[in-house]
């Protein structure tokens, strides 16, 4: 199964030279923990970077320093990894787990945005198979009980 079939379209986003104000307001807003730093190319959203809460906390308040001088390309973490939308669901486990990321921007062909995984995007794909394994079971012991009349 291709990374592009499970990863979320729904990416929010701040381009280079956000505040980090800004950056906190729509994390707020959007409910999310993370943003990918993009540049714009083309009409095409390139990813760059990443910026997470914990950024924002650990590199910005704990620091004392005022979020609305400091851009996202300041405290994001500039050695993007990211995943091919062909790439396969195994495959990038294996490069998150690797770089130690959590989270990556799936980008197509171009290297443009179009997504984004997580490692939660995986406990629900693995989850829902569990699931689909369970009731087959649940079947086929159903089925095995009609047959024999036990």
């Amino acid at each position: 199964m291709a990374i592009g079939e499970i990863c979320s379209r729904e990416v929010v986003f701040a381009a280079r030279g956000t505040s980090v104000r800004t950056a906190a307001q729509l994390m707020r807003e959007f409910h999310v923990g993370t943003l990918v730093v993009v540049e714009e190319r083309d009409g095409r959203r390139m990813p760059k970077g990443i910026i997470t809460d914990r950024d924002i906390a650990v590199a910005v308040v704990a620091k004392g320093l005022d979020p609305d001088q400091l851009s996202v390309d300041e405290i994001m973490d500039p050695d993007l990894v990211s995943a091919k939308q062909t790439d396969g669901v195994s495959e990038t486990m294996e490069l998150m787990h690797a770089k130690g990321v959590r989270r990556v921007p799936v980008v197509d062909e171009r290297g443009a945005l179009v997504g984004i995984v997580s490692a939660d995007d995986f406990v629900d794909l693995l989850a829902e198979e569990l699931t689909a394994l369970a009731r087959m079971i649940q079947r086929e012991q159903r089925r095995e009980a009609q047959v024999r009349k036990v």
